[in-house]
């Protein structure tokens, strides 16, 4: 799948708000949004009016950003989202939270969900005991997802463990901080997704 490999800090430039695309950098005073609040490049300080589908985009671009989606896998989720019973927008970001990578980022053993990809790729996390690498690994209620247990005193886990020890963890999920484990007790509801995003633009983008 495609990656976006240039400066992360110029996408939440270009949205306009912070992703968390670089962990611990976003709370500093080095966040680019908080330096140089307009977007990247010769005219960014222009404040150009976007078009009904240019609204749409950026909605959709802001997501696959946040989550670190690519465009064909998106649309794959997307397609689930209207399958299933309910609001497709908000069954969508129910989907992208359900997410292995995300999961990981949100039980604090990783300090961006970039790298918790990078993590669960070099199979760092178990998945009900059995070691699991697809960073697109949807978690269900009652899946329990843990660091291995050979990967246990890994500096990378240790580190993550201590600087996230703060961080709250949403009610969807249960964390078990002695035994690095996390426990998915249900889905994420729409309250619960911490992204600004207009959910419905993408709907209605996509069903043009």
């Amino acid at each position: 799948m495609a990656r976006y490999k240039d400066e992360q800090c110029r996408i939440c430039r270009r949205e306009g708000q912070k992703l968390f695309l670089k962990g611990s950098r976003c709370f500093s005073d080095k966040c680019s949004v908080s330096r140089r609040n307009y977007a990247p490049g010769q005219h960014g300080q222009k404040k150009a009016k976007l078009s009904e589908y240019g609204t749409q985009l950026r909605e959709k671009q802001k997501t696959k950003a946040f989550y670190g989606v690519g465009e064909r896998q998106f649309r794959k989720y997307f397609e689930m989202a209207s399958n299933k019973k309910g609001i497709t927008g908000e069954n969508l970001l129910q989907i992208l939270e359900s997410r292995l990578d995300n999961v990981v980022y949100k039980l604090g053993y990783g300090s961006s969900r970039a790298q918790a990809r990078q993590l669960v790729n070099h199979g760092l996390f178990d998945v009900n005991g059995k070691k699991v690498d697809i960073v697109s690994y949807l978690v269900k209620p009652g899946d329990v997802v843990s660091v291995r247990e050979n990967k246990k005193d890994a500096e990378i886990i240790k580190q993550n463990v201590e600087a996230n020890a703060a961080r709250p963890v949403p009610a969807w999920l249960e964390k078990d901080a002695e035994n690095l484990s996390g426990k998915v007790v249900r889905l994420a509801t729409r309250e619960e997704v911490d992204l600004a995003v207009e959910e419905h633009l993408i709907v209605e983008l996509y069903s043009k």
